[in-house]
């Protein structure tokens, strides 16, 4: 009997290991709830496995590119409606905490195969305000960092990396989160790692990591910045910690991260060699299952081998004159227990086209083609071999059912 889903094949999905809860319940029993041993774990290991000196926890990757932002802003005195160069595919957060920080956003195309900022059509849209580039590793492919970084280099831009998307992906041998001034990655539900909400920031400067703690704790003196903070302190130094350590100087957001998602992390952290090898071997599957029906879909391949991919999800982009659209695709799979999602869509987006104009989506040809024509599907740990060719022989029903 063919295999069938008896619930939804989500485009993620979570699953906490006994270690994770084993780790939880270690956090309880402490009544530790705060910033601790396993918060200190967890930036440890992560900024180790990045290439990375140092890693901050946030609530969230948005929290984390908040900071990012803020941090740069402060510590090179940019001022309000400065720019910064941003993709113009990517989730809406990555440039809504540009517009929330008091700059502008400036669109950049991007590259119709890895969907990542387009190398070649930055330089075009710097100006004398122009202060930063926005990358972000969408779907868990690393943007083409090598000109990037050649460009930030000879214009005097800060570069901040959006990898909420992309974990344990490298670029030439060089991890992803660890070429810009700021790396900022997201641990929310379905994603690579799961924490349930969270973010971690990484950087390779010990100034801007103190600064980035600060600004995720308020604004306060970085001098207490955790509990422990004025733990073994006597005489003189003990005086100074307690005489600083309710000052703020300056704005500042609650953006921490709890012990108890942490521990969660750690255990993730610890799992993802065997979660990646699996969520990879996943899409092999699909490449190969769906290989006959490239003429009709683009899949998503490496662009060359400077690369890897870490697959958050398995996007698909259907090719002009494909005989369908998207829509009827990403039906006939849900009616069928195959969850799918819209590529992140962003110049669409109603209060996009408020702000910059209802033509917006018009001078990007690239996003508009990605933005109407692309979906994603699930390649996560969670889905079995047999689950993965139940996803392949639906899509080929479908191809069956229009006759291609």
């Amino acid at each position: 009997m063919a295999f069938v889903p008896k619930e939804q094949i989500g485009v993620g999905a979570v699953r906490v290991s006994e270690r994770e809860k084993g780790y939880v319940r270690e956090v309880l029993e402490s009544s530790r709830l705060t910033y601790g041993p396993f918060s200190r774990r967890l930036e440890q290991g992560f900024a180790r496995e990045h290439g990375c000196r140092h890693c901050v926890l946030t609530n969230s990757g948005t929290s984390s590119l908040q900071i990012a932002i803020a941090a740069l802003r402060e510590i090179h005195g940019w001022e309000d409606g400065d720019e910064m160069l941003c993709p113009a595919v990517t989730f809406i957060a990555s440039s809504n905490v540009i517009l929330q920080n008091g700059m502008r956003p400036v669109f950049v195309d991007v590259d119709p195969l890895t969907y990542n900022i387009d190398p070649a059509q930055i330089e075009r849209h710097i100006t004398p305000r122009t202060r930063a580039i926005m990358v972000v590793h969408l779907y868990g492919q690393p943007a083409d960092m090598g000109p990037i970084m050649e460009i930030a280099a000879k214009r005097g831009l800060r570069v901040i990396e959006d990898s909420c998307e992309t974990m344990f992906s490298s670029y030439r041998g060089k991890s992803v989160g660890s070429f810009g001034d700021i790396g900022c990655f997201s641990t929310y539900a379905c994603h690579i790692m799961v924490t349930g909400v969270g973010g971690l920031t990484t950087t390779n400067d010990r100034g801007i990591a103190i600064m980035l703690r600060s600004l995720a704790n308020h604004g306060r003196d970085s001098i207490y910045l955790s509990m422990d903070d004025d733990k073994g302190k006597h005489g003189e130094d003990l005086k100074e910690v307690i005489s600083r350590r309710f000052r703020f100087v300056r704005m500042g957001y609650s953006y921490r991260m709890t012990e108890m998602e942490a521990a969660l992390g750690v255990g993730q952290l610890e799992d993802a060699p065997a979660n990646m090898q699996v969520r990879r071997e996943n899409a092999r599957r699909l490449l190969d299952g769906l290989a006959r029906w490239e003429r009709h879909l683009q899949l998503p391949r490496k662009k060359d081998d400077e690369r890897d991919h870490a697959y958050m999800m398995f996007p698909l982009v259907i090719r002009e004159g494909a005989g369908f659209t998207r829509e009827e695709l990403t039906y006939f799979l849900e009616e069928r227990m195959i969850e799918t999602r819209q590529m992140v869509s962003l110049l669409d987006q109603p209060y996009y086209r408020q702000l910059f104009g209802q033509d917006i989506e018009e001078k990007y040809p690239v996003a508009k083609w990605i933005d109407h024509h692309g979906f994603y599907v699930g390649c996560h740990p969670e889905m079995t071999p047999e689950m993965v060719d139940y996803v392949i022989a639906t899509f080929g029903e479908f191809f069956r059912s229009k006759g291609l």
